[in-house]
């Protein structure tokens, strides 16, 4: 797994800090992973238009960061995010 240890999920998996930049399994998965993830956020954009997401893809950017001030926060944004940003 990319990064630092955060959680036990068995005895055989790995945290690797830097992964993608060390082993092609990860790049790829994480490739994969933004992927679905961009068109995940294409597919709320439909449902919460004033947050931009088609454009941002729910990145922390300025048009982002101010409609969550000008509209507050969904169901769907992840808390960790909304830690670093309130």
């Amino acid at each position: 797994i990319d990064g630092k240890k955060t959680f036990f999920l068995n005895n055989k998996t790995s945290f690797e800090k830097s992964g993608d930049k060390r082993f092609v399994s990860i790049a790829a998965a994480s490739i994969l992973a933004k992927t679905w993830r961009d068109k995940l956020m294409i597919k709320y954009s439909k449902v919460y238009p004033m947050y931009g997401w088609q454009r941002n893809k729910g990145y922390g950017t300025a048009e982002h960061r101010e409609a969550i001030i000008n509209y507050g926060k969904t169901k769907i944004h992840r808390k960790s995010f909304l830690k670093n940003f309130l």
